[in-house]
This record gives structure tokens, sequence and C-alpha cells, in this order.
């Protein structure tokens, strides 16, 4: 027996002490855990992330971020496949608002905002199909505008509906409504205006300036020296007619 106590405390660890605590100090444990729960409590309390907020003290709080708004599908940026044919139609609607256009200028415009060739011809067929697009009606409206105003001529006229893109025939036909009487009574007007700045020349510099003058405006050589010779000698009789008002004869 004493050799076997002899080899259990052989075994045991020299530094541990296997004795029982004495009584105070295992009196004094449970004022210890009651004093670490109240010192706990009064620091719960204090926080404002105390338990009884339903925040745990110990959590980290997150952030709290503005959410996104919800993307507008009215905004075709925020539309992922757009509506291309609704975005061709409103490109000829506001070209054709307030001015008329012909064909060929709408075609221009689908195609500069990168419109594809068959969607723009199937609404420009559409919008001809309306009435929103008449080349006849284009021609004689623009020949209406610029043969009085500008005293265009003819020539100059089919010039500028063919670059508006204006078919010959179309052209021809919208001409054929112009009447030569007015055609002249346009050139002659313009030459009136003019020789009112020219008195200083001869009656040789303002013809070749006046005849040149008719020539960019679309007219033929022979009308052009007509009007100009009709208007110079109309010009010779009023002078005249000052000259002996203001003789008395």
């Amino acid at each position: 027996m004493a050799s076997s106590e002899r080899n259990r405390s052989s075994t045991q660890d020299p530094w541990v002490d296997e004795r029982p605590a004495p009584d105070w100090l295992q009196a004094s444990q449970p004022f210890a855990t009651e004093e670490r729960r109240a010192e706990r409590d009064e620091v719960e309390q204090a926080s404002p992330l105390s338990s009884r907020s339903g925040v745990s003290a110990s959590k980290p709080t997150r952030s709290r971020r503005s959410k996104p708004r919800p993307a507008d599908p009215a905004d075709p940026k925020n539309d992922p496949e757009p509506d291309h044919e609704a975005i061709a139609r409103k490109i000829l609607l506001d070209a054709l608002t307030g001015q008329a256009r012909s064909r060929k200028e709408l075609a221009d415009k689908l195609e500069k905002k990168e419109v594809p060739h068959a969607l723009a011809t199937r609404l420009l067929d559409r919008f001809e199909e309306v009435g929103l697009i008449d080349d006849e009606a284009f021609a004689r409206a623009w020949i209406a505008s610029r043969q009085p105003g500008k005293g265009l001529a003819r020539r100059a006229l089919a010039q500028e509906l063919r670059r508006k893109g204006i078919d010959d025939d179309v052209a021809r036909e919208a001409l054929d409504e112009i009447d030569p009487d007015d055609e002249r009574e346009a050139g002659r007007r313009m030459v009136r205006r003019k020789l009112r700045s020219m008195e200083r020349f001869d009656d040789q510099t303002k013809t070749r300036r006046l005849v040149g003058m008719l020539a960019r405006k679309g007219y033929g050589a022979g009308v052009a020296y007509a009007i100009v010779r009709e208007e110079l000698s109309l010009a010779d009789e009023y002078d005249a007619a000052d000259v002996v008002s203001e003789s008395g004869l």
C-alpha cells in the first residue's frame, strides 16, 4: 500500500495543489459572481446599443445607404432594347414640323441618324401613303416661294428642285405651271431695283452687270438682254421727262 501511494504521488504534477479551498474563499465566490453580473448590467443600461433596445452592443451596425431609385422605363437610355421604329418616326415628325420636306431630305436625315435602310424605306412609304410626304406638292410650294420672292427663273428653280431630290418629271410638271409673263415681270423688278444703285455707270457697264445678274437667276441670255434693254430704255425716258419738267418746258 505504501508503494502504491508512492507511485501515485510520483505521477501527479508537483505544482498542482489538490488541497481543498478554504471556507472563506468558497464563500466569497458567489459574491464575486454577483458583482460581475451587476457591473455588466450597468454597462448595458448606459450603452445606447444595449440589449434592451434590440441591438447587440458587440455587433457592429451597418451604415444606412440610400436605396437606388428604380430606372425610368420611359427614358430610352434605360431601355436595353430601344424602339428603333418609334425613334425614326419621331425624327420624321420633328423634321416635318412647320416645314414641308422632300422624300430625299427626310431619307438623308434618317441615314444621318443611322436608321436601318429597310426601316427607313418602310416608314417613308407609310408617310407617303398618308400624305405627309408629297414631292409634287413640295415642288409647287417651293416654286411659289422662290420664284416671286427671289426672282428665280425656271432653270434655277429646276436646279434647286434637283438638289432637293425631286424627280425630273415631277419637277417639270411643276415648272410648267409658271406663267412666262410672271417670270419676265419678276426679272424686270430685279433690274429696276438694281438700277437705282448704278447711276454712276454708263449703259454698257449697266447692261453687262444686269445681264450677268439675270443669268445667275436662271434667265436665258436672250430673255435677259431683252429685259435689260427694255428697262434701260424706260429709265432713259424717265430721265428725259425729269429734265423737261425741271426746265419748265
